[in-house]
């Protein structure tokens, strides 16, 4: 049985979730992808990720700059969750920045899976679904 991956991008650029869901839509097959220009309810989603259904596994690409809520900010709120929700969950950052300071952050954070510079690429995705499905 093949694991469905849901995808869920948290960026308040809607350009770049425009691409996103393009990319994931065509390059994995029956990707489930849902996006958020506000981080708070993209946050809010993540967090009821124990009351899914199903085995799916979530990945998250998760932009740092943002309003109201940036991705630091995120992750320390996403740290706090349920172990069976981060069980679930594998995020990614994805982010224009290429300070190394951001990148060395990112790689220290223990929910981080890695730090993916946009846009989001063809092989990225099938990096990420190749081992989803495994």
């Amino acid at each position: 049985m093949e694991v469905r991956t849901r995808f869920v991008v948290i960026d308040d650029d809607k350009l770049n979730n425009k691409i996103c869901t393009a990319t994931l839509e065509k390059l994995a097959a029956n990707a489930d992808v849902k996006t958020f220009i506000d981080p708070l309810l993209g946050f809010d989603y993540i967090a009821q990720q124990d009351k899914a259904t199903g085995d799916d596994a979530t990945v998250v690409f998760l932009d740092i700059n943002m309003p109201t809520l940036n991705g630091w900010e995120f992750l320390a709120r996403f740290d706090l969750l349920d172990e069976a929700v981060k069980k679930r969950v594998k995020l990614y950052i994805l982010s224009s920045s290429v300070d190394k300071r951001d990148i060395d952050r990112a790689r220290s954070d223990k929910n981080v899976v890695h730090y993916l510079v946009k846009p989001l690429t063809r092989e990225t995705i099938r990096l990420i679904t190749y081992s989803q499905n495994r």
